[in-house]
């Protein structure tokens, strides 16, 4: 009698979610169809707004260009690749309007361009205008201590749509990463896109390193040492590399920066048609005027380390191997030795970082040998490169490495880590010579950087002349032409 009655109650409700099955469906239906025509009429006057902007004293149409870069005051080699950018496309199309999307609302424009040519020594020849956003808060990893790549992702968007509404502009190019604004400009404020993209937001590695447990700053040991986390953590990853595919194949353009990232965007957004290498652009050419020959007005070598202050550089490495190699002495033969760290602070969390390394660094007692050179001028950079022995870096997997070019060109002998761009094309053989060096861990960075030094004179340079004779594809100049070679499609 009980097994008769439950299945009359499971028929019964069956019954009922069947009679409201075509209800819901017209309701959705209902509720797609308002939602279609509400964005329609949002896109409608978007471009009624876009006509009354673009529109010129003269009465003349102007193309309005826009750079979506929420970071641009911040003097990495993202920044670098949107001035170059910029002076580029002012050369091809000097009557355009240019305009930069900024989260730099405590300075000027007029700061921010003099930040440009202190830091890159780039001057723009035509006038570029900031729309400055008050949402950059909503892009801050620190606001998301959980599931951060779906939270930053979701808060461009709200972002993206601050800066639409400021300004509607006829071609918009992400130059930082933000693929999740290209659908809104797209279609709702009907722009050509493109996209330069540094590094992807998730990548085949990523989704490798949680489906193996291992450890890694973005993945936690507390995740790592529970099956089930990391089961929930993989599908997260999943699910969102998926949504991250869908929101980049809208681009029109995609730019990336080096064959690593290529081969991620190529896996995850599937538009192999309209996808290109673009090598970031690295000032070779003002490094040339550095001599080769090594200095003997100080004892000692100097190490430098060239990268903003951000966690996936992993500085940390850098001081513990210097320490491993200072306690081991492995370089008695040389009376000194000082590691110079110099990068960009973006905010307070990275402030934060570099006082934490400052503390890891007399934590290992190397305190005296470790000095910490933030936002430094562009005069100043050169002047540590050119009195440098080596150039270090240690980011797995970087997505490419204007520092370590800006080295070789300096005639700075480069130890890199062993993936990513500096592996698969900076760090590569010139002619069959040897253009530097890559490491993984502590004991292979401290054991290359006292095998460097126990070189001769001579040997080393030999490796200078090489690594800056490769370096040439990098320029300025080569950056421009498949800059502009690629983009031709938006105009």
């Amino acid at each position: 009698m009980a097994d008769g009655e439950r299945s009359w109650y499971l028929c019964k409700l069956l019954r009922f979610f069947y009679s409201l099955f075509f209800p819901g469906l017209i309701v959705c239906g209902t509720l797609c169809v308002c939602l279609v025509i509400v964005l329609w009429g949002i896109r409608l006057l978007l471009q009624r707004k876009k006509k009354l902007v673009s529109t010129s004293k003269n009465g003349k149409n102007q193309m309005v260009i826009a750079f979506f870069h929420p970071y641009c005051n911040a003097g990495g080699g993202g920044e670098r690749v949107l001035w170059c950018a910029l002076r580029a496309l002012q050369k091809k199309y000097p009557e355009a309007v240019y305009v930069v999307y900024t989260g730099d609302v405590n300075v000027s424009g007029q700061q921010i361009l003099e930040g440009a040519f202190r830091r890159f020594n780039i001057r723009l020849i035509h006038p570029v205008q900031f729309v400055f956003l008050r949402k950059r808060y909503l892009v801050e990893d620190s606001l998301y201590p959980h599931f951060t790549l779906l939270g930053q992702s979701l808060g461009s968007i709200f972002l993206g749509w601050e800066a639409l509404m400021q300004c509607v502009p006829d071609v918009y190019i992400d130059s930082m990463g933000y693929a999740f604004t290209l659908p809104l400009f797209k279609y709702i404020g009907g722009c050509q896109v493109g996209s330069y993209v540094h590094y992807p937001t998730i990548s085949t590695d990523m989704l490798s390193v949680v489906k193996n447990q291992n450890i890694g700053f973005n993945n936690p040991a507390f995740i790592t040492r529970n099956p089930f986390l990391s089961k929930v953590k993989l599908i997260y990853y999943y699910l969102f590399a998926f949504i991250y595919g869908l929101v980049g194949s809208c681009s029109d353009v995609v730019m990336v920066n080096s064959s690593w990232t290529l081969n991620h965007i190529l896996s995850l957004w599937k538009v192999g048609n309209c996808t290109n290498i673009v090598y970031p652009p690295c000032d070779v050419q003002t490094f040339l005027d550095i001599p080769l020959h090594e200095k003997k007005m100080t004892p000692g070598h100097l190490l430098v380390s060239v990268g903003q202050f951000r966690p996936e550089k992993n500085h940390p490495l850098q001081i513990r191997a210097f320490a491993k190699l200072l306690n081991k002495k492995m370089v008695e033969s040389s009376p000194s030795l000082k590691l110079v760290l110099i990068g960009g602070c973006r905010n307070k969390d990275d402030e934060l970082r570099v006082n934490q390394l400052r503390r890891l660094s007399e934590d290992l007692g190397v305190q005296e040998y470790v000095e910490f050179k933030i936002n430094i001028p562009f005069d100043e950079l050169k002047n540590y490169l050119s009195e440098a022995t080596i150039g270090l870096h240690t980011m797995w997997n970087e997505h490419f490495g204007i520092g370590v070019v800006e080295c070789m060109a300096a005639g700075t002998i480069i130890l890199a880590h062993n993936s990513g761009g500096p592996k698969l094309d900076i760090v590569v053989p010139h002619e069959g010579d040897i253009t530097g060096f890559l490491a993984e861990s502590e004991e292979d960075y401290a054991e290359t950087i006292s095998h460097i030094l126990s070189m001769s004179a001579e040997k080393r340079l030999q490796i200078r002349k090489s690594a800056r004779a490769s370096v040439s594809r990098f320029s300025d100049q080569e950056f421009e032409v498949t800059f502009l070679s690629s983009v031709e499609k938006l105009f």
